[in-house]
């Protein structure tokens, strides 16, 4: 037989390889070994290849099954990349190579109704300087520095205010002069990264104090701002409209933001302009407004206010403080808002200029940025009664020349509780004899609007709880008017159900939840819980004087483009209804002429020292105010008026808080405002404006009014 190592029997040389142990053993041969260890070789561990049967097949199929799997994975990734998220992929493989950045729209105009700019815009130039650049060459903001004088320090913070979009240049110098931007321009390699740019801001041919609080401001927007304008395109370095026609018009001020597209390298590095969208010039809005009325009842408001301060009041020999007051001038026939002033007030042209934090804070301290005439609520005393009044003769309760004795002193029949809530005095103690409504009116009798709460108190089972108030909502006494600037207040009147929801909200300041026959009274001639706006109590003595209409106060009158287009035109919009006939408003309308014409009317001494137009030719109705406070301050002065009386056009209201008598510190506003009327009645409104406007593209939105 072949010698072959494969058919050696164990216990050959190969087999003593992987054994050493036993051809060192010195007692081989001799038996085994006690506690020897049985051997074990590689064919005791692995089974020979005659007794394992092959599988290739098994092995290519986990192979193969593996490189399936993988394959799946990857191409369902494809899928989810090509086609389920094809657009963010797009956009995220664009954002390492593009980057597109906002180009600002020109605001539009806010004009008056003559069409002349009270709010323009005026065209500066902005140094501005690339972040870019700025690191790569950092000596750049020390030659800026000593151009325009600016610090370092200060360079540096405008490169790394958030506000402003990264890869647009930072603006550095607003409303640079021109000698700095024409050297910049003549020496552009010593500048490298320094831009000019035309920009508009805006500018008050008028001066910036005009119908400051009605105008409003632009200003940063804010990022809550942003936030509660998720689809409105703004970005961190937008302004947008803060307060009065600048905020509510601020859809059809703001325009369309143009775009730029710029192509950038891995580190952000501008490498390009790819494509560039033009922005579109903001709409224009037309108000009511008449430039010359409100710059007359602007001064007058101020003028008189002051002039109060420096007064003393007769009975309590005291200078009324007159912390605030507000006036508006009305077209009866259409609620268009034709003027509005707030005291105190601020400067427009303070938020372009750079208004200090202290600054600020002291207009924020006095109430300098509220708008009294739509946000002061105030107390309405004696001018409330014209709501009493109709209530009277649209129930029935009193005949209209039905006469009462004014003693001065009224006893609520029938009262257990002594004097308190049982006895009401008129205001000077002194009755006014015997009065029918219209005499009442003009003479502000007391007594006569408390016998007529009393007697609906006591009839309230053929009445009803609430006739005096439910005519009060009728007038919009109770209820947002709608006027079209932000954040309007809501008037309230006191009545029993009033009543619980003040103490609930506040049961220390209204710690009284029953209703008496004395708060019945009280709400009869204003007093107690009521409260209202003045363009409330414009709009309800509006109301009044066209016949019983209520519409919607009006601040703009349309939108145009600036093409000079009408976008959208405001027709007037009525809210409501008071039932008015002759024998109810003629009766009442009697009396309020008597205010200002009869000689025992509350406000005649004033409109015949103040008036320089004939009362017989330019009747005016009226009525006076003077609303109690809180025990300890002064009253709140009312003087509301409409003219001509014989067909009005014109209702002009006035209020100073804590401003003493009604016919001494409110009336005189209102009789100058009448002096200005007669003179120079107010135009048509002109739909065009009276300058050029950048050229745009045109806007097709006709949309309604914007949202307050």
């Amino acid at each position: 037989m072949k010698n072959n190592w494969r058919n050696r029997p164990t216990g050959t040389w190969f087999s003593r390889l992987w054994r050493p142990w036993e051809t060192l053993n010195p007692f081989r041969g001799r038996g085994r070994v006690i506690n020897e260890p049985k051997s074990v070789g590689i064919r005791d561990l692995v089974a020979g290849p005659e007794e394992v049967g092959s599988r290739p097949v098994l092995r290519w199929r986990l192979i193969g099954g593996f490189f399936l799997a993988l394959l799946v994975i990857v191409l369902a990734r494809l899928f989810i990349l090509q086609v389920v998220d094809y657009k963010s992929s797009v956009a995220a493989v664009n954002y390492n190579s593009l980057r597109e950045t906002t180009i600002p729209a020109t605001r539009g105009l806010i004009l008056a109704r003559d069409g002349q700019p009270l709010v323009n815009n005026v065209t500066t130039v902005e140094i501005r300087l690339s972040r870019a650049e700025a690191a790569l060459y950092p000596p750049i903001k020390g030659a800026l520095a000593s151009l325009t004088g600016l610090s370092v320090k200060q360079i540096n913070a405008d490169l790394s205010n958030p506000q402003y979009d990264p890869y647009q240049p930072a603006p550095i110098l607003a409303n640079a002069p021109a000698t700095e931007v024409e050297f910049i321009k003549l020496h552009p390699k010593e500048f490298p990264g320094v831009s000019v740019l035309n920009v508009a801001t805006r500018t008050y041919p008028n001066g910036g104090n005009l119908g400051a609080q009605i105008l409003g401001y632009v200003g940063p927007i804010t990022g809550a701002e942003i936030k509660a304008n998720p689809n409105g395109g703004y970005q961190t370095d937008s302004v947008i409209g803060k307060t009065g026609v600048e905020a509510y018009y601020e859809q059809y001020l703001r325009g369309h933001d143009g775009t730029s597209t710029l192509e950038v390298d891995a580190f952000g590095n501008i490498l390009g302009s790819v494509k560039t969208t033009n922005p579109t010039v903001g709409d224009s809005v037309v108000l009511n407004v008449d430039t010359g009325l409100q710059s007359a009842l602007d001064g007058y408001l101020a003028n008189d206010i002051l002039a109060v301060r420096n007064s003393i009041d007769p009975t309590t020999k005291k200078h009324p403080p007159a912390p605030n007051g507000a006036a508006v001038v009305m077209n009866v026939n259409t609620g268009a808002v034709l003027a509005m002033s707030s005291y105190p007030s601020f400067d427009l042209e303070s938020f372009v200029n750079g208004l200090s934090d202290a600054t600020f804070r002291q207009l924020l301290a006095e109430g300098a940025f509220n708008n009294y005439a739509i946000q002061g609520l105030y107390t309405p005393g004696s001018t409330f009664k014209l709501i009493t009044a109709t209530a009277e003769l649209q129930t029935g309760v009193f005949p209209a020349y039905k006469y009462v004795d004014d003693t001065g002193t009224f006893k609520v029949p029938g009262c257990l509780q002594g004097g308190h809530g049982c006895v009401f005095h008129d205001d000077d103690n002194q009755g006014a004899g015997l009065v029918d409504l219209p005499l009442a009116l003009t003479v502000s009798s007391d007594y006569y609007f408390y016998n007529l709460g009393y007697l609906f108190w006591a009839n309230q089972t053929r009445y009803g709880q609430t006739p005096i108030q439910n005519v009060a909502h009728a007038y919009g006494l109770d209820q947002y008017t709608n006027v079209d600037l932000p954040n309007e207040t809501e008037g309230r009147v006191d009545s029993p159900a009033v009543r619980k929801i003040l103490h609930a909200e506040s049961p220390l300041n209204f710690p009284n939840v029953a209703w008496y026959t004395g708060d019945n009274i009280e709400m009869a001639f204003g007093q107690g819980t009521t409260a209202v706006t003045p363009i409330e109590m414009a709009n309800a003595y509006a109301t009044f004087a066209n016949g019983g209409t209520r519409y919607e106060p009006e601040v703009a009158a349309a939108i145009i483009n600036a093409h000079n287009k009408v976008v959208v035109r405001y027709q007037p919009r009525v809210l409501g209804h008071v039932n008015l006939p002759a024998s109810i408003r003629d009766p009442i309308l009697q009396g309020l002429e008597g205010v200002v014409e009869n000689p025992r009317g509350t406000a005649s001494g004033t409109f015949a020292r103040t008036v320089n137009f004939s009362l017989a030719s330019y009747p005016i109705a009226g009525k006076t105010g003077t609303a109690s406070n809180a025990p300890g301050l002064e009253p709140n002065s009312w003087f509301v008026g409409f003219g001509p009386a014989t067909h009005p056009q014109y209702v002009v209201v006035c209020v100073v808080a804590e401003g003493g008598y009604g016919a001494d510190a409110a009336a005189p506003v209102v009789a100058e405002t009448f002096n200005y009327l007669v003179a120079h009645p107010v135009g048509p409104v002109v739909l065009k404006a009276q300058l050029s406007l950048p050229s745009a593209k045109t806007t097709t939105t006709t949309s309604a009014k914007a949202p307050g």
